[in-house]
């Protein structure tokens, strides 16, 4: 006997108008998601206009991203309130995101060094790409060598200008690919080449600092405190690199 009449479909039909299968429907019953409607004389699944909105909101917040047991909890009123949850979904997706651009980034400068024709120097290249780029989006840890002052500045930094900051991470990744290339090719620190790249890479420094002694101070502490290193972390550029970048920039 059905517990509720009125223009119900049967599970296949709505699964059919719904756009699912019928084996998730079956599912979200199962686990208490999406109940249906009525059950016919014969035991069978029935659905109606209330499961069909239901059954949307599920499958945005499906598509947002969010697990069943959270939709479960967001749609039961037993969790914070949906705003809220829907902002700690949009900062997750923003940091997968970043994350997404930067291995784009990471492959249009690792192509970018094909087409020079310089095949020998492309895993290099990639692999300081990639490390400049990891390092930038995974830099929470290194806030501990920043004052409030200087954090402050930088996290304005990233909100107001965040293509500027992208430019930065593309030009120090193609930085230290050619200052890793000189290094290994044994370039004369005097020479014209090195004092080339001792230029940009003081510009870069002066971009990311903006002129800001306490950014500056925190930069210093984090680049020299490798003690308080992450285990898994390493710098990303080689030894090689860091004497022959410092030897340049001392002439």
């Amino acid at each position: 006997m059905e517990t509720r009449g009125g223009d119900l479909k049967m599970v296949k039909e709505f699964a059919a108008a719904a756009g699912v299968t019928v084996r998730t429907l079956h599912l979200y019953d199962r686990i208490g998601l999406l109940k249906p409607a009525a059950l016919s004389d014969s035991g069978y699944r029935r659905y109606g206009k209330a499961e069909l909105g239901r059954l949307e909101q599920i499958l945005a917040l499906r598509f947002l991203g969010f697990s069943l047991d959270q939709i479960k909890e967001l749609l039961g009123g037993s969790s914070p309130p949906l705003v809220a949850a829907l902002q700690m979904q949009r900062e997750l997706i923003a940091r997968r995101k970043e994350k997404l651009e930067s291995a784009l980034a990471a492959i249009d400068e690792a192509r970018r060094v094909l087409l020079r024709g310089e095949p020998a120097d492309f895993w290099a290249t990639l692999r300081n790409v990639i490390e400049v780029f990891k390092v930038q989006n995974d830099w929470e840890w290194t806030k501990k060598f920043y004052s409030e002052e200087a954090r402050e500045k930088l996290e304005e930094l990233q909100r107001n200008a965040p293509e500027l900051v992208e430019q930065g991470q593309r030009a120090w990744a193609a930085l230290l690919a050619e200052v890793e290339a000189a290094a290994a090719r044994a370039v004369d620190p005097g020479s014209d080449e090195a004092r080339e790249l001792a230029a940009r890479w003081r510009a870069l420094l002066e971009a990311f600092t903006q002129g800001n002694a306490e950014i500056a101070r925190g930069l210093s502490r984090l680049w020299s405190d490798s003690a308080n290193w992450p285990s898994e972390f390493a710098r990303p550029w080689s030894d090689a690199a860091d004497a022959f970048i410092k030897k340049a920039m001392e002439r």
